[in-house]
């Protein structure tokens, strides 16, 4: 069974949109590496339309213009690249497909098959579904240390509680947080009575 995981940049106040706007100051060596490690490593990657577009009209060029970011860029090529999207959509990137049929029923099926981790890059809509569907097996946010204030967040408001476990983490030198999270089961039941026996008492 393939596991399937999502990495996305995100800000302090959990902002997700753009962030070619605000992310650049933070890429360093170690951001690289770990980038390197997650989609570098994969053989299939889930993009949501709007990722897809803006990673298609950049990575060929940098593949094709062979400079430093040109071997990542052919390993992205390289991979099969499964399009999340209602719209018609002729993939001109080679390896990339649009997904036939549901969003959840395509996941299960690809969870169920052999191979490396499916790798989502962004594409928050996917990312929410495939959390709100229980197909989600790994969440790495890189937590940027600067509060956007405006823009798509990760988790919108309303909605049924959703637990995560912290499964590893580390502090890069710029200050972004490598975070990696697992669905976690439910909270327990404890109440504010249950933890006022860990506070502090006068004279302690």
């Amino acid at each position: 069974m393939r596991k399937i995981s999502a990495q996305l940049f995100i800000s302090l106040d959990g902002v997700v949109e753009a962030p070619d706007q605000w992310h650049f100051p933070y890429f360093d060596d170690a951001m690289g590496a770990a980038v390197d490690t997650t989609l570098g490593t994969a053989d299939t990657l889930l993009l949501g339309r709007r990722t897809y577009e803006s990673f298609a009209g950049a990575w060929p060029e940098r593949e094709a213009a062979g400079g430093e970011d040109a071997p990542f860029a052919t390993l992205l090529g390289d991979a099969r690249k499964i399009v999340v999207t209602h719209r018609l959509l002729p993939p001109t990137w080679r390896n990339a497909e649009v997904l036939d049929g549901g969003l959840v029923e395509a996941v299960t099926a690809l969870k169920a098959g052999t191979g490396s981790t499916v790798w989502i890059s962004g594409s928050v809509s996917v990312v929410r579904q495939l959390l709100a569907a229980g197909l989600l097996d790994e969440l790495n946010l890189l937590v940027h240390p600067i509060a956007v204030r405006s823009g798509t967040r990760l988790f919108e408001e309303g909605g049924a509680p959703l637990p995560l476990r912290l499964v590893s983490g580390e502090t890069f030198p710029s200050g972004v947080l490598n975070l990696f999270y697992a669905p976690a089961a439910e909270p327990g039941t404890a109440t504010y009575e249950d933890a006022r026996a860990h506070l502090p008492r006068n004279g302690d």
